[in-house]
């Protein structure tokens, strides 16, 4: 009888990572595999709500519970500020000291993440992540790499720079953008570099901290948002899902005090959005005015909305899949999760991205026409009213994001995702 393959998924500590490998973790589960999830400490618990076993990685200095959200907030409070800047402005304050920081962990996860693989001896390994882990590489066997971020992540001449926030058709403003970007994150890349070399691991491209995989390369980009390359990707080694979407419990609505049957609309802009409390409050202000019900998450924060008006429902999680079901927006900020999801169920989106690829699924979105972009750092609450009100009474792009959706929802992504896995060779014993 052949033996269980062992497939360890390995996710950056975000939840756009976690829960999209959640979703492949499952498909891999129904065919016969054995998916298991290596994580960071403070992940730890939201693999195995999904039945999964968990393998955290051992630090060297492990914050306690408390220690870690003080980390977090002051993490927050440095960088909220920066949330209503313009990409190019935000490459010096936010992503290049947010590559220093990425590097910091990866470099203390080597040693661990070594031994802990020596022990797994999986057959393979997926890895959802932006920085490349020199253990991963010399594993002994396949790796897969899961690109859950925009499609911009991987470079070519026809596709926006990642993190840009520009239009495919702004070449200069695409030429700024790099040419800035790359001076500003050298210092961060020499230091990468240095790192896997010390590992006898090659160094990455300049501006890059992650190489494809030799294998397997897996893209969470729909074909309706997905770019004409110039140089087009081998089919072979790099598969495209229109759909990665996990499984969850249907979500019964609450009743509303009032406009109880108006439009539903779920409002998320993720964990880290969902700690600048001061622009929600500022969100709920003018979402109480208006005609439609709202489902927002406030994350962590749901002690901190002391008044929740009639027309609105708090929660500091909700299973986002289920409730997508059920509503007919999406106000986000533009993770790749979220912007596919939304997709997936047919819904229009309105984006209000403050970080990272929100700024280039925002362009592409309102480029294509699944959505709006209102951006942070040009009022987006004054637009908001018009624009919802807009997408709720457009006919025809509900029709063609219904179609979409059903087409999304045919393609089975997960399971081509494992089914593309479980087909890598087995490691030599």
């Amino acid at each position: 009888m052949r033996k269980e393959k062992l497939i360890a998924l390995f996710p950056e500590a975000s939840f756009g990572a976690a829960l999209n490998c959640i979703g492949i973790a499952q498909a891999l589960r129904e065919l016969g595999a054995r998916p298991v999830f290596i994580c960071h400490g403070h992940f730890q618990g939201i693999f195995a709500e999904y039945g999964f076993a968990e393998y955290p990685i051992p630090e060297a200095n492990p914050l306690s519970a408390a220690e870690h959200q003080h980390y977090w907030e002051r993490f927050i409070e440095r960088n909220i500020p920066y949330f209503d800047q313009t990409p190019l402005a935000q490459i010096d304050s936010y992503v290049a000291p947010a590559w220093e920081a990425i590097i910091d962990t990866a470099i203390e996860a080597e040693k661990p993440l070594q031994q802990l693989l020596a022990r797994l001896k999986p057959d393979a390994i997926v890895l959802d992540n932006v920085v490349m882990f020199p253990a991963i590489a010399h594993a002994g066997c396949p790796w897969v790499r899961m690109v859950s971020c925009a499609e911009t992540e991987l470079p070519d001449n026809a596709v926006p720079p990642y993190l840009s926030g520009c239009s495919q058709r702004d070449s200069v403003a695409c030429q700024v953008f790099v040419e800035h970007y790359h001076k500003a994150v050298a210092p961060a890349h020499e230091r990468f570099s240095r790192f896997l070399a010390s590992h006898d691991t090659a160094p990455c491209p300049p501006g890059q901290f992650l190489m494809d995989s030799p294998w397997l390369n897996l893209l969470l980009s729909p074909t309706p948002v997905r770019y004409e390359r110039e140089q087009p990707l081998d089919p072979q080694r790099y598969l495209y899902l229109d759909g990665c979407v996990r499984r969850e419990a249907p979500y019964i609505v609450p009743d509303f005090p009032r406009h109880n049957d108006a439009p539903l609309i779920y409002v998320s802009f993720g964990s880290l959005g969902a700690a600048d409390t001061r622009m929600i409050k500022r969100l709920i202000a003018t979402l109480e005015t208006l005609p439609y019900r709202f489902l927002i998450n406030v994350g962590a924060y749901r002690e901190t909305y002391t008044e929740v008006p009639d027309n609105i429902y708090l929660d500091s999680w909700f299973p986002q899949p289920a409730v997508l079901k059920e509503c007919q927006l999406f106000i986000h900020h533009g993770g790749n999760n979220s912007f596919c999801e939304a997709l997936f169920f047919g819904l229009p989106s309105v984006i209000i991205p403050y970080c990272w690829d929100g700024h280039d699924n925002a362009v592409r979105g309102e480029e294509v026409g699944i959505g709006r972009y209102l951006p942070r750092f040009a009022d987006p609450l004054a637009a908001l009213p018009a624009t919802l009100a807009h997408l709720l009474n457009d006919t025809s792009m509900q029709q063609r994001l219904a179609a979409i959706g059903a087409a999304m929802q045919a393609s089975r992504g997960t399971e081509l995702a494992a089914r593309a896995i479980l087909a890598l060779p087995t490691p030599s014993s």
